[in-house]
């Protein structure tokens, strides 16, 4: 229950901010050289947890935090739910009538506490020695787990001022996760362009020839044991990291169901990001907008969506003006970053004829979704019905699939339409006229005629 993750995280926090306070007071007394029950901050270990105490415990186990790991952790926390213990360190100077350089620190606009930056943290593990001073500056490096992973980042401070002077921020994801027990999910803006996609359909509902399920079946594969094939087996160095996938084919023949149940199998989010909204609606910033895509997901496991490939990654003619340098800078930057995403990454189109042979050649696998032939259009009439509804005696499911070639999506529509019109008449029995009509309505969108 998530009120029971939030009384067990509510617990083991309590713990640590404690241990944080008297961190704060020892490093202070030490510092001025008053009276202090401890010779080092280091006396002050950190809070014991139990094996699946909380989890913000398992976070703490899970990365095998070291002492200043933990208290750089906290330090970040602290600002978003208990500012008042970084009070003392608004102390003033009486020296100078100004705050403690040495504490570092900075007011918000709105956030009336203080706010900690990375000499705040220098200071309190170091209380001013030079050496362990270098030494800690690696916990803010590219390559340390609170960066790569996206836990904590020191913010870039302006600019001809020390790289040391910029705030800790924790990511609102892990903010969530610490606090609430649960992963912040992202909402749709402009600053990230993409969607949660879920379905409470079934693999069984999903009606695709032998040959493009055994292709699907191989991506599960890659999902259930990619990472014991990389790092288990020791294959990381030998194979990329992450999956890469084409869908191809008509509308409504399959793609985003597939992706949807894809994620409900395996326990993962799926994100749908409609390339062609992007590129045409943020011109100009759409590397920026891809960015934060793909920061977001970055060890989250999440499943990338990107809907309308041919958008971006279509067949181009010569470069003849900025704009096309800067959309083929674009696609570069996307490359670059699916390449790098350690998940799996799908794009669809509508036609592979459109995506250029350069972009193709580097997905792990290609999917085509046909138009279903007549006996699979026969299974998903059959299964498209409402369970309350029943069809007239003259309608011939069999003479229907047989006769009209519409995509699974669009018999979806038509059954939509038909039972709409159905209900308006105050009836559970559909009649051919109407499931005719819906049909016709479909041919009609795609500029068909019956």
């Amino acid at each position: 229950m998530v009120t029971e993750k939030l009384s067990q995280n509510a617990s083991s926090l309590e713990r640590e901010l404690q241990w944080f306070a008297m961190v704060i007071e020892a490093r202070l007394k030490l510092y001025f050289k008053q009276k202090c029950a401890f010779e080092s901050i280091f006396d002050l270990e950190p809070p014991v947890y139990k094996p699946n105490e909380s989890v913000y415990s398992e976070f703490i186990q899970y990365y095998h935090l070291s002492f200043a790991e933990r208290l750089l952790l906290v330090l970040a926390l602290v600002p978003h739910i208990k500012p008042e213990l970084l009070d003392p360190l608004f102390a003033s100077n009486e020296q100078t009538n100004r705050g403690w350089t040495e504490f570092g620190g900075i007011r918000g606009t709105n956030h009336g506490g203080f706010l900690p930056t990375g000499e705040t943290f220098i200071f309190i593990m170091t209380g001013g020695s030079l050496n362990d001073r270098f030494a800690l500056t690696e916990v803010f490096s590219a390559e340390h787990v609170f960066t790569k992973h996206q836990i904590l980042q020191l913010e870039h401070a302006p600019d001809g001022e020390p790289f040391l002077s910029g705030t800790i921020q924790i990511t609102r994801d892990i903010l969530d996760y610490l606090t609430l027990g649960e992963a912040h999910r992202p909402v749709m803006s402009s600053r990230f362009p993409a969607k949660r996609i879920t379905t409470e359909r079934e693999w069984s509902d999903l009606v695709v020839d032998e040959k493009t399920f055994q292709q699907i079946d191989e991506i599960k594969t890659w999902l259930d044991y990619g990472n014991t094939l990389l790092y288990d087996w020791g294959m990381s160095k030998k194979l990329r990291k992450g999956y890469r996938c084409l869908f191809y084919g008509p509308p409504g023949t399959g793609k985003t169901m597939t992706a949807c149940l894809l994620g409900k199998d395996t326990n993962r989010d799926v994100y749908r990001i409609d390339l062609s909204l992007v590129v045409s609606k943020y011109i100009g910033e759409t590397e920026k907008n891809l960015s934060n895509i793909f920061n977001q997901a970055e060890n989250k496991n999440w499943i990338l969506f990107f809907d309308e490939a041919d958008a971006l990654f279509g067949k181009r003619t010569s470069v003849s003006d900025a704009h096309d340098r800067y959309a083929n800078q674009e696609v570069s930057y996307l490359l670059q970053r699916i390449e790098d995403y350690n998940g799996l990454v799908l794009l669809a189109s509508n036609q592979k004829d459109n995506m250029d042979e350069a972009f193709t050649r580097r997905f792990d696998n290609i999917i085509n979704f046909s138009l279903p032939r007549p006996d699979q259009r026969l299974k998903i009439w059959e299964q498209a019905f409402a369970e309350k509804s029943t069809l007239a005696d003259d309608i011939s499911l069999k003479e229907i699939a047989k006769g009209y070639e519409l995509s699974g999506g669009a018999i979806m529509n038509a059954v939509g339409y038909a039972s709409l019109m159905t209900l308006k008449k105050n009836s559970q029995e559909i009649s051919k006229s109407d499931l005719i009509a819906g049909v016709k309505k479909e041919y009609t969108k795609e500029g068909r005629t019956v």
